[in-house]
């Protein structure tokens, strides 16, 4: 028997497929600020598009989403030089591109050239990185102090502690290139992300102490981002919820 052929997926039907999610998240975001006492104009929503074309990037910026992630530098700045052609102009001037994934030090100077925000800043030698690539800047790069919500850290996992999470920030403000804007965090795999989030919350406050302009919280992807609202969050992290699933398992 001959295999079913599917259908091909035209820029259109994509296009209504991204839209139906975007509507079905922020009611999502909708309900969950009612439920928090917040305004849905507190949130940025963040499209995470590893994995998907730059296609798809396009059609969200004609959705009205501008803010982008990305987690692997490789494949973010292919798409910002492909859609910089198409576009023909920077693309960091119609999307805000932001660095979500763990970042070695030798990628320093390329997330610089595009990204706007770097979400995962999580240990000093990767400050002193970040900060040699960016001396000068007439913008300075914004950062986030990636914390490892997970009460039991293990070896190897990104993230600083809430202990070390001070001298980071200290040394993100004292940088000229650098600008310090607050926290990340992503809440432990089979916790209660209500939980960890409640000790994000209280990262920032310590946080916000010292440094009363970082107040960036950036917390809560496609399966937690009701708990990540409640508890404080400004910038949300969603995948597959807008997406879908990824193009390997489509």
């Amino acid at each position: 028997m001959t295999p079913a052929v599917t259908p091909a997926v035209t820029p259109a039907d994509r296009q209504r497929e991204l839209a139906a999610n975007l509507k079905s998240v922020w009611a999502r975001v909708e309900k969950a600020c009612s439920d928090a006492g917040r305004s849905p104009s507190e949130l940025t929503l963040i499209a995470v598009t590893k994995t998907f074309p730059a296609s798809d990037i396009e059609l969200l910026t004609e959705l009205g989403v501008s803010d982008i992630g990305e987690n692997r530098d490789q494949e973010a700045s292919a798409k910002v030089a492909q859609l910089s052609v198409e576009w023909n102009e920077p693309a960091q001037e119609r999307v805000r591109w932001h660095f979500i994934g763990a970042l070695q030090t030798n990628k320093a100077r390329s997330v610089a050239g595009y990204a706007h925000l770097v979400h995962s800043v999580d240990r000093p030698r990767l400050v002193h990185a970040l900060a040699a690539v960016t001396e000068g800047r007439a913008t300075p790069l914004g950062c986030l102090v990636q914390v490892d919500l997970d009460p039991s850290p293990r070896p190897g996992r990104s993230g600083a502690s809430a202990a070390e999470v001070p001298a980071i920030a200290d040394a993100i403000a004292a940088s000229s290139g650098l600008e310090l804007r607050g926290l990340m965090a992503v809440a432990p795999l089979g916790e209660d992300p209500w939980r960890a989030f409640e000790r994000l919350a209280e990262v920032t406050a310590t946080l916000r102490r010292d440094h009363p302009e970082a107040t960036v919280v950036s917390a809560g992807m496609s399966g937690d981002l009701e708990a990540a609202v409640a508890n404080g969050a400004t910038h949300l992290r969603v995948g597959a919820a807008l997406l879908g699933s990824r193009p390997h398992a489509r």
